[in-house]
């Protein structure tokens, strides 16, 4: 069936006949589906979308109690092989197709889910920029600061008076996280309304302050840290992305390269994983596939020459294998179409 450009993917060759999209638009939209996926994170709990509910010892789903009917089998109320039969309906199953979608998707498309609607992700995101502008790192760990100008041609200079914003974000979404997660264990209703009456339970105030401890030091010191190692649905995304040589992913217009001569590496700069794009797949581990290194790619060619495509651009199936088959003296042929000229 022949596709509307509408239905085109990032780096699919076989829709460069449809007419270009700003990648700057796109992080647009980028944007939007963190904000809003943030939201329902946080909200999800207390509408009963999804909760997992600790006094009960059932799962919530968009409002309807999911038991895998242990109890009923404790208080003889269902057979043993009915009992089995639920465990694997209702557990097993579900979580096996969950599995296979969310392989299938990272398999093509890598860590699209971290880049796109991860709630930590945009914290992650957020708290970089403000680090930025406080210090001009956008971690406390990177060597150098960047250029003060960045790829759109906007100054930030440099205010020491930011890092009160980025200790209040820290905190404040550590402490935002802390609740979230605990309303997911218990009932949201008797934790809202515990924290509106300061009549939190001696667990509930200790769970909430480790939590938002831990989360604080986190989101300050280590949040690329966990992303790259410490969060099992990211590491997952990663390796499986990495066993699909055609798997989308950032690449670099090699026969134009000339042009990267007078760039002062915005795209790395860009970056929020602090990643070099331009380098072979597997030093790209953790890419979020996120395409800010490609939008800050395309404000630079802009400024050169208008409406010039990026050096950077997302590539699958054969294209891709110049970025992660490229490795050890490797040179693998491409089509000759990969990249939008």
């Amino acid at each position: 069936m022949k596709r509307e450009c509408n239905d085109c993917l990032p780096g699919d060759v076989a829709a460069m006949a449809c007419p270009p999209r700003s990648v700057t638009q796109l992080q647009f939209w980028r944007r939007s589906l963190q904000a809003g996926f943030f939201i329902l994170f946080i909200l999800a709990p207390v509408f009963d979308i999804f909760r997992i509910d600790v006094t009960q010892a059932h799962v919530v789903l968009f409002g309807q109690v999911w038991s895998l009917g242990i109890n009923a089998l404790m208080h003889g109320e269902t057979s043993g092989p009915q009992a089995v039969l639920n465990i694997i309906l209702r557990g097993l199953l579900p979580l096996l197709l969950l599995v296979i979608g969310f392989g299938w998707i990272a398999w093509r498309y890598g860590r699209l889910y971290c880049g796109w609607l991860c709630p930590h992700f945009s914290v992650v995101e957020m708290i970089n920029g403000l680090m930025r502008r406080a210090s001009g790192k956008p971690s406390v760990w990177e060597k150098h600061a960047l250029p003060e100008t960045r790829a759109d041609g906007h100054r930030l200079p440099v205010q020491r008076s930011y890092w009160w914003l980025v200790l209040l974000a820290a905190m404040g979404f550590a402490f935002l996280w802390a609740v979230a997660l605990l309303t997911y264990l218990l009932p949201p209703t008797e934790i809202y309304a515990n924290l509106i009456h300061l009549s939190l339970t001696r667990n509930q105030i200790i769970f909430l302050s480790a939590a938002t401890t831990v989360l604080t030091l986190e989101f300050f010191l280590a949040r690329h840290l966990f992303c790259r190692f410490g969060c099992a649905v990211g590491v997952f995304q990663s390796l499986v992305w990495m066993a699909n040589k055609r798997g989308m992913v950032v690449g670099f217009d090699r026969q134009r390269a000339p042009e990267c001569a007078t760039c002062d590496s915005q795209c790395e700069h860009a970056c929020p994983m602090r990643l070099k794009p331009r380098a072979i797949k597997r030093h790209m581990f953790t890419c979020t596939e996120c395409g800010q290194c490609i939008a800050a790619c395309e404000q630079v060619q802009d400024k050169v020459q208008a409406g010039k495509p990026p050096l950077l651009q997302w590539v699958q199936g054969a294209c891709a294998l110049d970025t992660s088959a490229r490795d050890f003296g490797k040179r693998p042929q491409i089509p000759t179409n990969c990249y939008r000229r």
